[in-house]
Protein backbone atom coordinates (compact mmCIF):
# COMPACT_ATOMS: atom_id res chain seq x y z
CA UNK A 1 0.00 0.00 0.00
CA UNK A 2 1.29 3.44 -0.85
CA UNK A 3 0.46 6.68 0.89
CA UNK A 4 -1.83 9.22 -0.81
CA UNK A 5 -2.55 12.77 0.26
CA UNK A 6 -6.23 13.68 0.68
CA UNK A 7 -7.54 17.19 0.38
CA UNK A 8 -10.08 18.37 2.92
CA UNK A 9 -13.21 17.77 0.88
CA UNK A 10 -12.18 14.26 -0.12
CA UNK A 11 -11.63 13.47 3.55
CA UNK A 12 -15.03 14.93 4.47
CA UNK A 13 -16.72 12.88 1.74
CA UNK A 14 -14.85 9.75 2.85
CA UNK A 15 -15.86 10.24 6.50
CA UNK A 16 -19.47 10.73 5.42
CA UNK A 17 -19.34 7.83 2.92
CA UNK A 18 -20.11 10.06 -0.07
CA UNK A 19 -17.21 9.00 -2.26
CA UNK A 20 -17.29 8.37 -6.00
CA UNK A 21 -16.52 4.89 -7.29
CA UNK A 22 -12.98 5.64 -8.52
CA UNK A 23 -12.18 7.50 -5.30
CA UNK A 24 -13.47 4.58 -3.26
CA UNK A 25 -11.06 2.23 -5.03
CA UNK A 26 -8.11 4.57 -4.43
CA UNK A 27 -9.03 4.99 -0.78
CA UNK A 28 -9.44 1.27 -0.25
CA UNK A 29 -6.11 0.41 -1.92
CA UNK A 30 -3.92 3.10 -0.29
CA UNK A 31 -3.00 4.49 3.12
CA UNK A 32 -4.39 7.94 3.82
CA UNK A 33 -2.32 10.99 4.63
CA UNK A 34 -3.23 14.65 5.10
CA UNK A 35 -1.53 17.97 5.61
CA UNK A 36 -1.91 19.28 9.17
CA UNK A 37 -3.94 22.19 7.75
CA UNK A 38 -6.73 19.72 6.88
CA UNK A 39 -7.43 19.13 10.57
CA UNK A 40 -7.83 22.86 11.10
CA UNK A 41 -10.08 23.11 8.03
CA UNK A 42 -12.28 20.28 9.32
CA UNK A 43 -12.70 22.02 12.67
CA UNK A 44 -13.38 25.38 11.01
CA UNK A 45 -15.88 23.96 8.50
CA UNK A 46 -17.68 22.24 11.36
CA UNK A 47 -17.69 25.44 13.44
CA UNK A 48 -19.18 27.37 10.50
CA UNK A 49 -21.83 24.70 9.95
CA UNK A 50 -20.56 23.88 6.45
CA UNK A 51 -19.95 20.23 7.33
CA UNK A 52 -21.62 18.04 9.86
CA UNK A 53 -18.97 16.00 11.66
CA UNK A 54 -19.21 14.78 15.22
CA UNK A 55 -15.59 14.80 16.39
CA UNK A 56 -16.59 12.90 19.53
CA UNK A 57 -18.08 10.03 17.47
CA UNK A 58 -15.81 7.02 18.09
CA UNK A 59 -15.85 6.12 14.37
CA UNK A 60 -14.65 9.62 13.43
CA UNK A 61 -12.02 9.56 16.19
CA UNK A 62 -10.69 6.19 14.99
CA UNK A 63 -10.68 7.31 11.34
CA UNK A 64 -8.83 10.55 12.09
CA UNK A 65 -6.31 8.90 14.41
CA UNK A 66 -5.39 6.34 11.76
CA UNK A 67 -4.48 8.95 9.13
CA UNK A 68 -0.87 9.99 8.64
CA UNK A 69 -0.50 13.76 9.24
CA UNK A 70 2.33 15.69 7.60
CA UNK A 71 3.42 18.85 9.44
CA UNK A 72 3.53 22.27 7.87
CA UNK A 73 7.27 22.74 8.02
CA UNK A 74 9.55 25.25 6.32
CA UNK A 75 9.97 23.05 3.24
CA UNK A 76 6.21 22.75 2.70
CA UNK A 77 5.74 26.44 3.45
CA UNK A 78 8.33 27.47 0.86
CA UNK A 79 7.01 25.01 -1.73
CA UNK A 80 3.54 26.53 -1.32
CA UNK A 81 4.94 29.84 -2.60
CA UNK A 82 6.34 28.25 -5.77
CA UNK A 83 3.22 26.59 -7.17
CA UNK A 84 1.91 27.10 -10.69
CA UNK A 85 -1.53 28.13 -9.36
CA UNK A 86 -2.84 30.53 -6.75
CA UNK A 87 -5.77 29.75 -4.54
CA UNK A 88 -6.89 29.26 -1.02
CA UNK A 89 -3.79 29.16 1.23
CA UNK A 90 -4.88 25.82 2.70
CA UNK A 91 -5.15 24.34 -0.81
CA UNK A 92 -1.67 25.63 -1.58
CA UNK A 93 -0.28 23.97 1.57
CA UNK A 94 -2.06 20.70 0.73
CA UNK A 95 -0.63 20.72 -2.80
CA UNK A 96 2.84 21.63 -1.52
CA UNK A 97 2.65 18.71 0.91
CA UNK A 98 2.21 16.35 -2.02
CA UNK A 99 5.17 17.88 -3.84
CA UNK A 100 7.56 17.88 -0.87
CA UNK A 101 6.67 14.37 0.29
CA UNK A 102 6.33 12.99 -3.26
CA UNK A 103 2.86 11.57 -2.71
CA UNK A 104 -0.06 11.80 -5.11
CA UNK A 105 -2.94 14.09 -4.17
CA UNK A 106 -6.56 13.00 -4.29
CA UNK A 107 -8.68 16.08 -4.96
CA UNK A 108 -11.69 17.21 -6.97
CA UNK A 109 -10.51 20.82 -6.98
CA UNK A 110 -10.31 21.93 -10.61
CA UNK A 111 -7.81 24.72 -9.95
CA UNK A 112 -5.38 22.40 -8.18
CA UNK A 113 -5.87 19.68 -10.82
CA UNK A 114 -4.54 22.06 -13.48
CA UNK A 115 -1.14 22.10 -11.77
CA UNK A 116 1.74 20.54 -13.65
CA UNK A 117 3.84 20.33 -10.45
CA UNK A 118 1.51 18.17 -8.36
CA UNK A 119 1.11 14.45 -8.99
CA UNK A 120 -2.45 13.18 -8.65
CA UNK A 121 -3.91 9.93 -7.44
Amino acid sequence: MRLINLDTHILVHALQDRIRSGERTLLRENRWGISAIVLWELAKLSQLGRVSLDFSDPAVEVALSSIHVWPIDIEVSLASTQLDFRGDPADELIAATSIVHRVPLLTRDKQIRQSKLVSFA
